[in-house]
């Protein structure tokens, strides 16, 4: 049977981390609080090879060698909405949201061929996959492949960048090969989490002091909300921390 996929505007996928494509977050900085998120990527995995080419590639202290992904990314708790959902589930920017929204439930970071266990909604979610949906995917391929393929491009356009900023951090924060290395051995993988304000420094881009001055009083406002919650404490640390090096440098001369 032919996988069949619509959209309910459940709202469900609509919260916690967004990976965003550096376009995107550039475009949203007065929207969404944004970090850099670092995912390993194991040589046994089927995506290896691409993750290499949208990513990096890190030799660990036990001398295998891993891809990493590192996606600017809206940073929010899991159960925390969008910005930009409204009360009724709608998308508030839907006709300027991201390209990683416009894709779903399709992922670029994944070869074209291995789309199709992501067509069967997560639990609780209530994606429209019955036989009055459309047919989406068909012989291991995208049918309407416009979102996917502009997202994949914009990830293949920014990644020299992304190696540029892995080559910084990596030769003054050492220590997070280490951090890699416990991901790369761990089942579970995991997710390393660096600031945009070390992005903007490494990157040196020349709109770093008004992607700054739009970031403070997100950062400041998302470490209120997370203040009380032992939970979230490791988000509001980072908000609070992050926060402070924004106001840094939006007042750099």
């Amino acid at each position: 049977m032919e996988p069949r996929f619509a959209c309910t505007a459940c709202g469900k996928c609509c919260h916690g981390l967004l990976p965003l494509t550096l376009t995107d977050a550039v475009a949203h900085a007065v929207r969404f609080p944004l970090a850099l998120v670092w995912t390993v990527v194991r040589s046994n995995a089927k995506s290896y090879d691409l993750a290499t080419r949208l990513g990096t590639s890190v030799r660990l202290p036990n001398r295998k060698t891993v891809a990493v992904l590192i996606q600017p990314t809206a940073y929010l708790p899991n159960h925390f909405p969008c910005p930009a959902l409204q009360p009724d589930n709608l998308c508030g920017i839907h006709a300027d949201k991201p390209s990683r929204c416009r894709t779903m439930p399709f992922y670029p970071y994944r070869e074209e061929k291995d789309q199709a266990d992501l067509l069967v909604p997560r639990k609780g979610w209530e994606c429209d996959v019955s036989a009055e949906a459309p047919v989406v995917y068909r012989n291991h391929a995208i049918l309407d492949r416009k979102d996917f393929d502009r997202e994949r491009a914009e990830l293949l356009e920014q990644a020299p960048v992304m190696r540029t900023y892995a080559d910084y951090v990596l030769k003054y924060m050492p220590w997070i090969v280490n951090d890699l290395a416990k991901m790369a051995a761990a089942p579970a993988g995991g997710k390393l989490v660096t600031s945009l304000s070390s992005f903007l420094t490494a990157t040196r881009r020349t709109d770093a002091r008004e992607l700054a001055a739009a970031q403070a009083p997100l950062m400041q406002a998302m470490a209120e909300r997370t203040r009380t919650d032992p939970a979230l404490a490791d988000f509001h640390r980072n908000y609070a921390g992050w926060a402070k090096e924004m106001e840094r440098l939006a007042q750099r001369g």
